[in-house]
């Protein structure tokens, strides 16, 4: 099955964009595809390189870049709700690309199940 996710919350103040990552490997790793993961109001905090959590705490954006590199999953950032909160092309963690919400909607079309993690 395809599958294409939504995040809509920030990785700190919700567990929305945790349960979506833990989603996107188990699907992974039973042999589902992940056509693409947009981010989109407060997601788009997920994307930025400039997050530096504890030592002790979990790195979702490194999770995110990690995921796109080892299993090549599109994560797209939602250009208007990125640049309302700063977020430009050059705090871009690796892995990350801006785009418009036309990529949402060609989610939609051609993945399987489009499922939502956040507000």
């Amino acid at each position: 099955m395809k599958f294409a996710l939504l995040v809509s919350a920030g990785p700190y103040t919700h567990q929305a964009p945790d349960t979506a990552y833990q989603f996107a490997v188990a699907a992974l790793a039973k042999g589902h595809e992940i056509q693409r993961v947009f981010f989109y109001h407060d997601g788009v905090n997920n994307a930025t390189r400039l997050t530096e959590p504890p030592q002790d705490d979990r790195h979702v954006v490194n999770r995110w870049s990690a995921l796109a590199a080892d299993h090549k999953v599109d994560l797209v950032v939602c250009v208007a709700a990125a640049l309302r909160r700063g977020i430009k092309d050059e705090v871009l963690a690796p892995g990350f690309r801006i785009s418009g919400l036309g990529q949402l909607v060609d989610s939609g079309i051609k993945a399987d199940r489009l499922l939502t993690f956040g507000d």
